[in-house]
Parts: structure tokens; sequence; C-alpha cells
């Protein structure tokens, strides 16, 4: 007897080991590209990748594969798909002692032979040496913007400038002080990702650029109709501010569903940065700033404006339901009001025509009685005078209040049945 496992076990178990770390030693260089790519981009990618790695007497990556690693006979190359982006990062064995001695135009002409999967994002060119002697090394950056650090263990140095060279790469260099093979690979895979997850985050950066007079200019038409609201009157004025509220609504709600995505990718995006950040465990070195200051002076305000322009999203979207439901209350009620005086008018009018009605009735008894009475007096007058033996004239009284009586009470039964009887003393 076997134990059947859930259809998604081994897909959660294999996750944990989707993206291994690859061991790497000094002097190495790495390319490293990131590309933005939707799912038709990154579906033609992979096949394209997968043509060139065959090409080269290789297997490519599964159909359902999010990473794979492949090394050439002079380089390695590690390709994975992402959410929204594919990255490519070239492992090129180099003697070079001196940093980026070479330019990395020279070195990216494998990239260039793969179809460029979508918009490209993150160009980073880093250089992995043996520690050296002397400081060399800075003179490789902008002294005004250099950041540099060193692991806690001191087993590594790491520097660069966070600009984009003339060849369109940010450099970053880090100096091997002792570290192992893995420990190597996993340091430098950590500082890709945190370039490449940092430059994702600003993507958020003008799309909160672009919403901010949107939302100020929503925000400036919510005052308007709430300070209006305190001083219109009428169903009239009440339903022109519930549109003017619901048009505005509208909009606000247009920019949010066309920035949510961005903005929640933002703020995954910054997570990955702070634990990026959190894992290298820098140690500054004197009168230079590391990584995190940097990161703390430069990204994190532009962060804080995506995450602000999300609240303030958030915020507005509330208040303008708020006001909503409260123009909607005053509006309802105005309804009922109008209502009100509807059925009060409708009542009036009922009650006059039962008026008219009864009227009506009354005459009617006295037609149908009067026409009754005459037919019957036709008959009276064929007998003799003294058949009767009173006088025809009394006779003839009698007749027409016993008529009008019985007309009378068969109209009142009629009524009745028809569920319309009022008491008897309602004719007038």
């Amino acid at each position: 007897m076997t134990l059947e496992p859930h259809p998604l076990r081994g897909a959660v178990l294999g996750e944990v080991h989707a993206r291994p770390f690859a061991a790497i030693s000094p002097p190495l260089r790495l390319l490293h590209f990131a590309f933005m790519t939707d799912a038709e981009l990154a579906q033609r990618d992979r096949a394209a990748f997968g043509e060139f790695v065959a090409a080269r007497g290789h297997r490519g990556p599964d159909a359902s594969s999010k990473h794979y690693r492949v090394a050439f006979a002079d380089s390695a190359v590690r390709w994975e798909q992402h959410a929204e982006f594919t990255t490519y990062t070239w492992e090129l064995a180099s003697l070079d002692t001196t940093p980026f001695a070479r330019p990395a135009a020279d070195l990216q002409k494998a990239m260039l032979q793969l179809p460029q999967p979508g918009p490209l994002m993150v160009a980073v060119d880093l250089h992995l040496l043996a520690q050296t002697e002397g400081d060399e090394w800075r003179k490789v950056f902008d002294p005004a913007g250099l950041v540099a650090c060193e692991t806690e263990a001191g087993d590594a140095l790491v520097a660069t400038d966070f600009h984009a060279a003339h060849d369109g790469f940010v450099r970053i260099l880090v100096l091997d002080r002792g570290m192992s093979p893995l420990r190597a690979g996993i340091f430098v895979q950590q500082l890709l990702e945190l370039e490449t997850y940092r430059t994702f985050c600003l993507l958020g950066l003008p799309e909160a650029q672009r919403l901010q007079p949107v939302v100020r200019r929503i925000e400036q038409s919510l005052g308007e109709i709430t300070a209006e609201m305190t001083r219109s009157e009428g169903l009239a004025a009440n339903k022109a501010l519930l549109n003017r509220l619901m048009a505005v609504a509208g909009e606000l709600e247009a920019g949010a569903s066309q920035s949510q995505f961005r903005f929640g990718a933002t703020r995954a995006y910054a997570e990955i940065v702070r634990a990026r950040l959190a894992s290298l465990r820098e140690r500054p070195i004197d009168g230079l700033q590391t990584m995190t200051a940097f990161m703390d002076r430069r990204l994190m305000p532009a962060m804080r404006t995506c995450f602000s322009m999300q609240d303030r999203q958030t915020d507005l979207s509330y208040k303008l339901m708020h006001a909503a439901n409260l123009l909607r209350t005053r509006v309802d009620i105005d309804v009922e009001e109008q209502n009100g005086n509807l059925l009060k008018a409708m009542s009036e009018r009922t009650r006059l025509q039962l008026r008219l009605q009864q009227t009506v009735e009354g005459l009617s008894i006295a037609a149908i009685s009067y026409y009754v009475a005459g037919l019957l007096s036709y008959l009276l007058d064929t007998l003799p005078k003294e058949a009767l033996g009173i006088d025809m004239k009394y006779v003839k009284a009698v007749m027409i209040v016993a008529v009008v009586t019985a007309i009378t009470l068969i109209v009142l039964r009629i009524r009745r049945r028809h569920g319309e009887g009022a008491p008897a003393g309602a004719m007038e």
C-alpha cells in the first residue's frame, strides 16, 4: 500500500530548490541582464533559448522550468524566468587582474546571438577578483557616488557606484578574501538580485508621479462636493452632486485598477531588496557609505512615494464611498418625501373620485327610481279608480317610496359585493 501524495506536493517541495546557487571562483566576469517579458514574450524567449542551447549540444529547459544553467567550453549561462521579467547571467572566465580591463561590450557577444527577449531593464557587469593590496579599486568608480563595504566575516569586499557606465552596464566589483566557491556563488547571486530588484522597484515611481496630479484633482473635487453637500437642498441638487461624485469615484477606481499590479510588485520587490541587504551583513569601510545606507537615502524615499500614493488612493476611495453613502441617503429621503407627497395627492384624488362616484350613484338611484316609478304609474293608470279602494295619488306616493328604498338597497348590495361598501350615511 502506498500513500497518495497531494498533486502539488512535488511543485511545493521543488520550489525550495528552484534556483540553486552555483559554486564560482575568481577571477570571473559576470554579465547579468534582465528583460521585461509578458507571457507571450516569455514563451517566445523560452523557445529561442532552447534552440540556442540545443545548437551547442545541450538539452534545453523543460516546458515547466523557470530556471536553467548550462556550461559551455568558455562560459556558462544561467537563465531564469520570473513573473514579469527574464534574466540571463553569463559567467565568463577572465585572467584580468585589473578590474574591468576588457570592455563589457566585447564580452556580450554571446548574449547578442539570442533574440532580445524584451525591453532591457538591467545590465550588470560584475568582476570577481582575488584580493589585491592597496586601494586601486577605488579609481574604477565615481568618487562622489562610491558605495563600498566588507562582509561581517571579512571574507569579501564589494564596491560600486550604481551608475550606468558609457557601455550601459552598472559595474560591481567583488574582491574575494577567502570565500569558499559556494559562498562566492551565493554572495554574487545576492548582489545581482539586489541590483535587479532595486531597478524593478523604481518602476513604481513613474506611475506614482503620473497619478499625483490626478489624485490631487480628485481630492480637490471631493472637498468641493462635500462643501456643496452642506448647502444643497432638494432632490435635483442632491442627484446632481451624486452624479458628480460617482464620476470622480469612477476615475479614481480606474487609476487604482491600472496601478494596483505595479504598486503591489513594487512593495514585493522592496521587501526582497531589504532581505538581500540584510543577508549581506555589511561592515562599513572608513569614509564610504554602505549599500544599506545608499538604499536608505536613494531608494527608500522613492518607495515611500509609491506606498504613499497607494495609501492615498485607498483612503480617498473610502472617503468617496462614505460621501456617496451620505448623498445617496439624502437622495433616498428626498425621493421618499416626494413619493409621500405623490401618494397624498393620489389619496386626495381618490377621495374626490369616491365622493363624485357616490354623488353619481345617488343621482343614478334617483334616475332609476324615477324611471321605475314612471313605468309603474302607467300600470296603475290602466286600473279603474275604484279598483284599490283608495285614492290613486296615495298609492303612487307609497309606490315611489318603496321603489326608491328597493333601488337604494340593491345598489348598496352591489357595492358590498365588490368590496366597496360604505355606511349608508356616507351618501350625502
